[in-house]
């Protein structure tokens, strides 16, 4: 699998959150409070609500319908309703740019 150019590292505030749609899929990237960026499938577990306005605080992000929540580093759900995990994916950050292994 090919690392795909997804945004500029600037385009995401930390502890913010942006949609990113590629292939025919859509995704989250977060850019954390620890300074490192992620990305997770872009749909809740739960109804498929998209994540792009749910709310990110600490390591953990909000499903803007029914509060779900998913620790964003691992995909794992942390509150109902959700209880299927988030389908993560590796990222990294080379010359200000953000990039995504996805299949």
């Amino acid at each position: 699998m090919p690392w795909i150019d997804a945004c500029a590292a600037d385009d995401i505030e930390e502890e913010d959150l942006i949609r990113w749609d590629h292939g025919g899929k859509t995704y989250v990237i977060v850019h954390g409070v620890d300074g490192n960026f992620y990305c997770t499938a872009g749909l809740c577990t739960h109804e498929e609500v998209h994540l792009e306005d749910g709310l990110v605080m600490d390591y953990e992000v909000e499903c803007p319908k029914h509060n779900a929540l998913f620790d964003y580093r691992t995909g794992v759900a942390k509150r109902e309703p959700a209880c299927v995990n988030l389908q993560t994916f590796e990222v990294k950050r080379e010359a200000g740019r953000i990039q995504v292994m996805v299949p």
